[in-house]
């Protein structure tokens, strides 16, 4: 029974530790752009990938995890979309609030599940339905009371929303390939 607590307390540290890191991330990029006048969302996003690149080659060196080989095609396909996904969604944040660009993350959610369902048949259960339902509510009704909702803002999240399902949808393939 104690081990079994101790990794409930683990994995809600981790997904803790996970929301504030981004909460604050986003928080921090937001002044960087509104506040602080800083422009290149392109220089952010390279500045996130390399510190992502860094975090993964300390945490490679200390065996955290096991690597595997992965084909050139998938690794530079999978990066490219990962990196257009990820400046897209620092260049909405430039234009919107940071209200309407946490809504847009959470409609990753939904849209990622209607892309599984049309191209890859997968079958979800009512209740998983039923939650990103309310889920899309929420969204929506959040998105309608947020002001500082504008026309280039709403399109960079929907290349953000479109580019980030897509990534996630690749990466899921090809990891269910390699098992």
């Amino acid at each position: 029974m104690g081990e079994m607590s101790n990794f409930q307390l683990g994995v809600i540290g981790a997904l803790f530790l996970s929301v504030a890191s981004s909460v604050s991330i986003v928080i921090c990029n937001k002044a960087l752009m509104s506040n602080l006048g800083f422009p290149f969302a392109t220089t952010l996003t390279s500045w996130h990938l390399m510190v992502t690149f860094c975090t993964l080659h300390v945490a490679q060196r200390l065996n955290l995890f096991v690597t595997k080989s992965i084909d050139m095609k998938t690794v530079m396909l999978f990066g490219f979309l990962n990196g257009v996904s990820i400046g897209f969604l620092n260049l909405s944040l430039g234009f919107n609030s940071v209200g309407f660009y946490q809504m847009t993350k959470l409609a990753i959610i939904p849209f990622t599940v209607i892309l599984e369902t049309i191209f890859l048949n997968k079958q979800f259960s009512q209740k998983i339905k039923l939650s990103l339902f309310l889920l899309l509510v929420g969204v929506g009704v959040a998105s309608i009371t947020d002001l500082q909702l504008n026309f280039m803002g709403t399109i960079l999240s929907l290349l953000a929303i479109i580019t980030t399902c897509v990534s996630q949808i690749v990466s899921l393939i090809y990891i269910l390939a390699t098992i």
